[in-house]
């Protein structure tokens, strides 16, 4: 690794991140638009969802935040592309910085500007409701799934910026992760969905982080599905780093 990558890292952040804070529609998407979800289950549909002794903000919460994550590195592919189309890469990559601080750079933001829309929805879910017996250690247990998973999936959108033809294909590769949450227990048990629907919801990577959560605020003995759901994460990140890295060596060859 090259001495400047830090250092040049921070210097590339930085122009990401002002770059979201011109972007009235990036803000839109990231945070807003959950936040009209959670409202929207909680006082038009939780009165009719059953489940158990649980308030419905609080079942509701980690499939919400999912959905922002998923929402939220579409930008991070829309970002990379516009970059490469720009002609800025080839400016960067004639500068003495190290290269994969290119890419760093719009992961870390992915990091950040998702992690600030996730305060922004649990302190909505604060207003409406939402109460957990958390304890420390399981506030940051949760941070670092979240996080976990937000970095697997940032290098996700890191390949389909790199690899898209359009601005809206680059994006649109995150409409199937942001759907993912509604085929799992994010919104409703599984036990209530037929048979081949819940076979499938109970095996994708959703259900189990969202059990893991789930757990996790309310203060229960977590499951087995803290592992599932580490073993996706890693999984899909060691997985979606390596394909990013190659089809960046072949875009500077």
């Amino acid at each position: 690794m090259s001495t400047h990558f830090f250092p040049d890292t921070a210097v590339l952040l930085g122009r990401s991140m002002r770059h979201i804070t011109r972007s009235v529609d990036t803000i839109i998407t990231t945070a807003v638009t959950p936040v009209a979800l959670l409202l929207l289950f909680v006082f038009v549909f939780g009165g009719a969802i059953d489940t158990g002794s649980e308030s419905y903000v609080n079942y509701l919460l980690p499939g919400i935040m999912l959905i922002a994550i998923a929402s939220g590195i579409a930008y991070t592919a829309a970002r990379l592309f516009n970059d490469m189309q720009s002609g800025i890469f080839e400016r960067f990559h004639s500068m003495p910085i190290a290269r994969s601080s290119v890419l760093w750079a719009h992961v870390v933001t992915s990091l950040f500007a998702n992690a600030l829309s996730l305060v922004l929805i649990v302190l909505v879910a604060l207003a409406i409701g939402f109460r957990t017996s958390a304890s420390l250690g399981a506030w940051l247990a949760v941070l670092g799934i979240l996080m976990l998973f937000t970095l697997a999936l940032t290098w996700l959108a890191v390949i389909a910026g790199l690899s898209a033809k359009t601005i809206d294909g680059a994006s649109a590769f995150s409409y199937p992760l942001i759907f993912l949450p509604f085929i799992s227990s994010a919104f409703v048990p599984t036990e209530t969905m037929p048979g081949p629907v819940r076979a499938f919801a109970e095996n994708q990577p959703v259900t189990s982080i969202v059990n893991t959560i789930q757990d996790l605020f309310a203060g229960r003995p977590v499951s087995g599905d803290i592992w599932v759901a580490l073993a996706w994460c890693v999984g899909i990140l060691v997985v979606a780093y390596g394909f990013a890295m190659f089809v960046y060596r072949r875009k500077l060859a």
